[in-house]
């Protein structure tokens, strides 16, 4: 009876042997133990309690061999090679609720969710911008637009202009951004002076002398058209300067500005510069502020003065708003002074400056503004 018995043991522990050598094989080829698959290594395993080194703390299947314990300590410290790993206690009784392993994406708390779809909610749900009110037609020019065409800044330098209430639309004021103008129809206006917003050329070129006061001259002479030849638009001459006879001339495309420049009724200065010989009388400005008669009626200076004496050569500035012909010359010799050399400095408020001879020049929005408000346009 006790070798039975003997025999019964040997046969266990043969079959323990077995069991681990089985259980070696599964660990490294990854698969997981039977154990594994029938008990969760990251919980507690029971009423007792499990640890997770391995073996029961009370209640539950003790392990056969030490190799078993060791190899299910390590299963649950991490898992069997190529098996799931797990972090600390997930049972009901580890804080905190369930715990997820390393390497996996912490979940996002529901709060922040909510937090995150208000946003963009929010985001999408703007209120709509109230179209501002507009001058005439729908389909017209923001005015901001217009105004930096037209050379009075940038864009941004024009929305200031507007903020600054210095821009009036058909004699109001315009405060708001955004208002539509049509360019063709429509006043506009800076600090009072007309923006010539319509598609208008404005010239100013400083004519030598010898050169004809015509765009064209049937005897091939030198004649203004010549300084505007590369122009697609037609441009025409304000007034007219002798041949001999230098300095600032106009040159535009707009009937209208160009007409009222020249009419007697709106009495547009022009500054002449002329070089005679003396000596003079001092009473030769009074003379021609009083007037001096010729053959086509009495002539009459705004203004006169004696800029330079050498000698018994005189420069002197001669203003007045008469465009006759030769007027400042036949003036001047009626008086008994020929004249030497004449340039025209200025015309209504456009100044030559120091405009060389034989330049011409785009006149700036400012200039033109100030030549509309001198004829009332």
């Amino acid at each position: 009876m006790r070798s039975s018995g003997r025999n019964n043991d040997s046969g266990r522990g043969n079959y323990r042997g077995a069991g681990n050598k089985r259980d070696e094989k599964q660990q490294r080829a990854g698969r997981p133990r039977p154990e594994e698959r029938r008990y969760d290594v990251g919980g507690t395993g029971g009423p007792g309690g499990k640890d997770e080194r391995g073996g029961a703390k009370g209640g539950g299947p003790k392990s056969g061999g030490s190799k078993s314990t060791g190899s299910r300590g390590a299963a649950a410290r991490g898992g069997a090679k190529g098996g799931p790993r797990t972090g600390a206690k997930s049972g009901p009784g580890a804080k905190g609720g369930p715990q997820r392993g390393r390497g996996q994406a912490p979940a996002r708390p529901r709060e922040y969710d909510a937090q995150v779809e208000e946003r963009n909610r929010a985001r999408h749900n703007k209120p709509q911008i109230k179209t501002p009110k507009t001058f005439g037609d729908q389909d017209g020019e923001r005015l901001q637009k217009v105004l930096a065409r037209a050379g009075m800044g940038s864009r941004r330098a024009c929305e200031e202009l507007i903020e600054q209430a210095r821009v009036e639309v058909n004699g109001q004021i315009v405060m708001e951004q955004g208002v539509r103008v049509d360019p063709e129809k429509d006043e506009i206006k800076v600090d009072g002076l007309t923006v010539a917003t319509q598609s208008y050329l404005f010239f100013a070129l400083n004519k030598p002398a010898g050169v004809v006061s015509t765009m064209e001259d049937p005897d091939g002479r030198q004649c203004l058209g010549d300084y505007v030849t590369n122009r697609e638009t037609r441009l025409f001459h304000v007034g007219r300067l002798d041949t001999e006879t230098e300095g600032i001339i106009l040159l535009t495309n707009h009937g209208e500005l160009a007409h009222r420049l020249t009419h007697p009724r709106y009495g547009v200065k022009k500054t002449y510069l002329a070089a005679i010989q003396g000596p003079l009388p001092r009473d030769l400005g009074k003379q021609l502020k009083d007037g001096i008669q010729l053959e086509d009626g009495y002539a009459r200076a705004d203004h006169f003065r004696v800029v330079e004496n050498t000698g018994k050569n005189y420069l002197v500035e001669v203003t007045l708003h008469e465009g006759r012909k030769h007027i400042v010359r036949r003036m001047l010799s009626e008086a008994g002074f020929p004249v030497d050399k004449l340039v025209r400095t200025s015309f209504g408020p456009i100044a030559l400056g120091d405009q060389k001879s034989g330049w011409l020049r785009r006149m700036t929005n400012t200039e033109v503004g100030m030549l509309m408000r001198e004829v009332e346009l």
